[in-house]
């Protein structure tokens, strides 16, 4: 089936009722500055959007508040950097950048940094992509992704089983975390933007704060990766320095034909491993004697909840305009896309972000039958014996 009627075939034909609200730009904050190609005032386009039951209750303020531009880590944490000019950054006169400036919509723009193969090119774009959305006040607009993201020569993408360990790799084992983070990071840019940019022919279904949702994600994934470029420079590396496994776009190609699918393979599978991992990554490279970077790690992955959590609230709201229940959803979806779910589970970010534990844990399927059993039980018997003392009151 198309893409066109398999997604009218899992939307209602309604819009979507997300409110377009635009504020007045907020002044400059004090202190250090990056000078962007653009104006450094941004408005905050703001949308209205349906609570749901369950939500994580960050989201809210994750939608609404300013602009981030925290895209360097000092040695107290993320801050924005020094005063810089569009020359010190090489982005001035950068032919993606000029495209950028010319589009006239989020899709357009989006469109470009998939097509942009420099990784430190493509996270600067990411962000000044979304900033000067969100400044304009620009539409969704129409656009056609890339069959696949442009990718610089270095890394050599293989199989992951072709993936060296630490000691051969040449790096050490901070490094090596740190790289394979990075490749995940770039790849999280491209995963967000191809969902804002494949999807937009059907804004009017999805809504328009569907697509303000995940060119955010990919913001903050191009500041997660401009982290992690950052400090592997300190290390002596860069991105590039070691093979890296394509597997994520693989899973993302999956689901180019299925909204449903892309939200529940890439935010509720891919990104909740993050979830998993991010605490295990830690305590390896404080073990290695890593403070900085472990708390680099610690940083991306506290932020990776929201991400999750968009994926839970715009998965719930396609089912419900599908009319289908979202727990028996994600596991057909899984199971039609060859999707396998891997422990061990972070129990407590997981429930923070919003995903139901029966959606991906058996067990806890089988405590909930167990239990609705037992309840079933106990109604039973108080049933039972609330007739029995009517009948002895007779």
């Amino acid at each position: 089936m198309p893409p066109f009627l398999k997604l009218k075939t899992m939307l209602s034909f309604t819009t979507a009722t997300s409110t377009f609200v635009r504020f007045t730009p907020k002044a400059k904050a004090l202190g250090h500055k990056f000078n962007y190609p653009f104006s450094s005032s941004s408005s905050s386009i703001q949308f209205q959007y349906p609570p749901l039951d369950h939500q994580w209750s960050g989201l809210d303020n994750w939608r609404h508040g300013p602009l981030n531009r925290d895209r360097f880590w000092g040695p107290n944490g993320p801050f924005q950097g020094l005063n810089q000019t569009d020359t010190d950054t090489g982005m001035g006169t950068d032919p993606p950048l000029v495209l950028l400036s010319s589009c006239s919509s989020l899709a357009e723009m989006g469109a470009v940094v998939l097509s942009t193969a420099d990784p430190l090119t493509k996270s600067k774009l990411s962000h000044f992509a979304y900033d000067k959305w969100r400044r304009e006040g620009l539409p969704i607009g129409v656009s056609q992704a890339p069959p696949r993201p442009a990718r610089p020569l270095n890394p050599q993408l293989v199989s992951p089983k072709e993936i060296p360990p630490p000691k051969p790799s040449g790096l050490p084992l901070n490094a090596y975390m740190l790289h394979n983070l990075a490749h995940v990071e770039l790849n999280a840019i491209d995963l967000a933007w191809d969902t804002v940019v494949r999807f937009s022919p059907y804004s009017e279904l999805l809504g328009e704060g569907f697509f303000a949702d995940f060119s955010h994600v990919a913001d903050d994934e191009s500041r997660h990766f401009s982290w992690c470029s950052q400090r592997l420079a300190e290390l002596g590396f860069s991105y590039g320095d070691m093979p890296a496994h394509n597997f994520l776009w693989r899973e993302c190609e999956k689901s180019s034909d299925n909204i449903t699918a892309r939200l529940a393979v890439i935010p509720l599978v891919q990104e909740a491993r993050g979830l998993d991992a991010g605490p295990r990554l830690v305590k390896k490279l404080i073990g290695f004697g890593d403070h900085r970077t472990s708390n680099i790690v610690a940083k991306i992955a506290d932020e990776e909840v929201a991400h999750v959590a968009v994926g839970v609230y715009w998965f719930v709201s396609v089912c419900q305009k599908m009319g289908r229940a979202p727990c028996s959803t994600f596991k057909d979806l899984l199971e039609e896309y060859n999707v396998e779910l891997k422990g061990p589970y972070n129990y407590s970010a997981r429930d923070e972000a919003g995903i139901p534990r029966q959606w991906y844990d058996p067990s806890s399927t089988k405590k909930d039958e167990k239990n609705n059993k037992l309840s079933e039980v106990v109604e039973f018997l108080y049933a039972y014996s609330m007739k029995f003392d009517f009948l002895r009151d007779l």
